[in-house]
């Protein structure tokens, strides 16, 4: 696991497993728009098809051409 080096930014996490990579957005909340476009055009910038995820305590799924919104809670949960 590393934090992802992007033009004009980074990725928070970039978890890697063999060949296989997910990338992770973590925030607070996605309590406006700036907020919103800020975590999910991270992403915009990796051209491959990796799962790409944001990660917040917003119980509203707010997932966007690609990228998957997950509740933390839920998110930890899960494994």
């Amino acid at each position: 696991m590393f934090v992802g080096k992007i033009p004009n930014g980074e990725v928070d996490f970039v978890a890697m497993k063999g060949t296989e990579k997910e990338y992770y957005q973590v925030a607070f909340y996605l309590y406006d728009e700036k907020v919103i476009k800020r975590e999910f055009e991270a992403f915009a910038q990796i051209p491959d098809n990796y799962p790409k995820y944001v990660i917040s305590m917003d119980r509203m799924d707010f997932s966007r051409e690609g990228i998957i919104h997950k509740n933390a809670i839920s998110f930890l949960m899960e494994k």
